[in-house]
């Protein structure tokens, strides 16, 4: 495990799996620099700062896949490393009409410190990390992990599971076929579109090291506990062994 200010390595980045994930929005920590309100603190434990669940699933797939993640160590609300910086988004001052305290009025000083000190560690880790595993050869496959909220906005999301993509569309119907197998109800470029735009992460370092790469959605209450995450993670490291995606070639 490597673990710093900006992001944490889970697995053994020098394995030999065809598997690198990546969870953008792992966790709701403000780091210690940082003071919320009594007002913002509700804020924190909602999807608007973290994935819930993203995490701890994604240590329960390397754990079975014995492969790597490149996870955040900060709260999405202090800038979003799913997000290109010059989206309007990148750091939220808002949520659903609240204000966020610590986004207020920032100076650009502010906003390239961030970038220097949480956004930009994140996104070398995984280009790291990708270009250590391409070394050893074979086929990768770049996954990226986070979840959707059921009802978003009064919008209420049937669906279970979805697979994003702005390429590599052949694998990514496969994937969802092989989800669909193992019970979740499944959509492709739901609740998001990957060909809006909607991975960035994943494209910005699939793109650079051309390797395949697809984000995964999971509805966040089928993990209200650690047994449903558990539960989930087996039936989605099945359907990633059933895509068969190649390792490193033999000699």
């Amino acid at each position: 495990m490597i673990i710093d200010e900006a992001v944490e390595i889970v697995g053994d980045r020098h394995h030999v799996r065809p598997l690198v994930i990546t969870c953008e929005h792992a966790t709701n920590r403000l780091p210690a620099e940082f003071t919320m309100t009594e007002a913002d603190r509700p804020w924190m434990e909602t999807h608007w700062a973290y994935d819930p669940g993203a995490g701890e699933l994604t240590r329960q797939i390397v754990k079975r896949k014995a492969c790597c993640a490149v996870m955040s160590r900060y709260s999405r609300l202090i800038c979003d490393p799913n997000r290109h910086i010059a989206d309007d988004d990148w750091i939220r001052e808002q949520a659903e009409g609240y204000a966020i305290s610590f986004n207020q009025g920032l100076p650009e000083q502010e906003r390239e410190r961030r970038r220097a000190v949480y956004y930009e560690p994140f996104h070398l880790e995984i280009d790291r990390c990708l270009g250590e595993r391409l070394e050893r050869g074979g086929d990768v496959l770049l996954l990226s992990i986070h979840t959707f909220t059921r009802n978003y906005m009064g919008q209420i999301r049937d669906m279970e599971m979805g697979v994003l993509f702005d390429r590599f569309d052949p694998v990514a119907a496969r994937f969802g076929q092989h989800l669909r197998e193992q019970g979740f109800r499944t959509e492709l470029n739901e609740p998001y579109s990957g060909k809006e735009g909607g991975i960035f992460c994943a494209a910005r370092h699939g793109s650079r090291h051309g390797v395949i790469y697809l984000e995964l959605e999971v509805r966040n209450d089928l993990l209200a506990t650690q047994d449903a995450i558990e539960d989930v993670a087996e039936r989605v490291c099945r359907a990633l062994t059933t895509l068969q995606i190649r390792g490193p070639r033999a000699a």
